[in-house]
């Protein structure tokens, strides 16, 4: 397959100007191709992922991708599916995410590639020695005011007479364009990607193109990505998942994807991973065939997971899954634990009674909570349906002591294969 093959067959097509004029400009060779995202933060998040991962897809078939930041359309801010104005940022704000981003790009994309390596471009640096006028001269005349009104972004913005759109947001298609046009000149750059809410903003650079340069230019939209439960993708209930480990943990992104929807899970394995079209196929039929094995989501947490944060992280995180069902706590990390302690009821108990000779696990579990009466915890335990620590323990009279601790504090205990307690010993 071609890129353009490929990017249908995982469903990453949304629109596209020429199609067959696209497909005929693939064919002579490579294509400098470009997707910009504005630094609204300190990290991406998942919802990123697409155009930047379709970027990375370019690349891998040996066209050149340019990552856009927008240091200047950052600071206007985009109406493109939003129903009120962005709270603008500050300068250094801008300057201070655009850093931050630039080093997560770098596990997107190749910048070291010896015949097409990516490149990391800021807005900025074109826009802000732009004079007012010479801008509205030279750009501004080619744009009439009809058709900007009647894009989609602005029309829905116009329409709601609460909000509105201001001047600055309703000038963005402007800056957007320009943008593009500024790369055909200076990096023969011919095609822009994004999502379909960018169609507008796609659209309006390829015309001033070829208004000003005489040359084709060509746009390709992404499907915006929903959940088959019609949530929206990329959103928990704390709020977005972002790449950073600082804003969202290695074990909660981890989580993220294996938690997936089971009628969502191929079709993100297409567009989240770089699994091939048989890798992918020969996991879709296993999925089917065995659904409660969750090989799909164990292999698109993986894929992403190790993507993002690499390798060692994604193991370790997968590890920590386990643990919730049965695995053992092996060497993960304290961090990594303090994470998945939260997904288990907890209790405390006072340190000191695991001092010296310890206290009885039939005791402890009682004290804590987890057993009413210990005759029920001898039963249990007895029959072989408890675990210390994720280890089979049959003696209720095993004294616990302070060096059952894991990381000298935590306890994990657990009633058959998924009723657990996690008891942390304070001093």
């Amino acid at each position: 397959m071609n890129v353009l093959e490929d990017l249908k067959w995982r469903g990453l097509v949304a629109d596209c100007t020429d199609e067959a004029a696209l497909t005929a400009r693939l064919a002579s060779g490579p294509i400098t191709l470009y997707c910009g995202f504005d630094p609204t933060a300190d990290s991406l998040h998942v919802g990123n992922l697409v155009p930047l991962l379709v970027l990375r897809r370019f690349q891998i078939y040996g066209h050149k991708p340019i990552a856009v930041a927008g240091g200047a359309t950052g600071s206007i801010g985009d109406p493109s599916g939003k129903t009120a104005e962005r709270q603008l940022l500050s300068l250094e704000a801008i300057a201070h995410n655009i850093a931050a981003v630039k080093e997560q790009l770098k596990r997107l994309l190749d910048f070291e590639a010896k015949a097409n390596p990516a490149l990391l471009l800021d807005n900025a640096d074109w826009t802000a020695n732009v004079r007012y006028l010479d801008f509205l001269r030279d750009i501004g005349k080619h744009f009439s005011v009809n058709m900007m009104v009647a894009k989609e972004s602005v029309k829905a913005r116009m329409e709601d007479r609460e909000c509105g759109i201001s001047y600055t947001e309703f000038s963005y298609m402007l800056l957007q364009a320009f943008d593009f046009y500024h790369l055909c000149k200076n990096h023969d750059c011919e095609l822009q990607i994004g999502g379909s809410d960018q169609w507008g903003n796609i659209t309006a650079g390829i015309d001033l193109i070829r208004r000003k340069l005489g040359r084709q230019a060509y746009g390709l939209t992404q499907p915006l990505i929903t959940n088959a439960d019609g949530s929206k993708f990329g959103k928990t209930v704390a709020g977005a998942v972002w790449l950073s480990s600082a804003k969202t943990s290695v074990y909660r992104f981890y989580q993220y994807w294996i938690r997936t929807d089971d009628r969502d899970v191929v079709r993100y394995l297409k567009y989240f991973t770089f699994l091939s079209r048989e890798e992918i196929e020969s996991i879709e039929a296993q999925h089917h065939q065995k659904p409660e094995s969750r090989l799909a989501h164990q292999a698109l947490a993986m894929a992403v997971t190790a993507m993002v944060h690499g390798d060692a992280a994604a193991q370790e995180a997968k590890r920590a899954s386990e643990i919730l069902y049965g695995g053992e706590i092996g060497d993960i990390g304290e961090a990594t634990f303090t994470e998945l302690a939260a997904e288990v009821p907890s209790a405390s108990i006072d340190r000191a009674l695991l001092d010296g000779q310890g206290m009885a696990l039939i005791d402890l579990t009682v004290k804590a909570g987890l057993y009413e009466s210990k005759g029920a915890a001898r039963r249990e335990m007895t029959a072989g349906g408890f675990y210390v620590n994720n280890v089979r323990e049959t003696n209720p009279q095993r004294m616990i002591r302070s060096s059952d601790l894991l990381f000298g504090r935590h306890l994990l205990l657990r009633r058959g294969k998924r009723n657990y307690l996690l008891v942390t010993a304070n001093a």
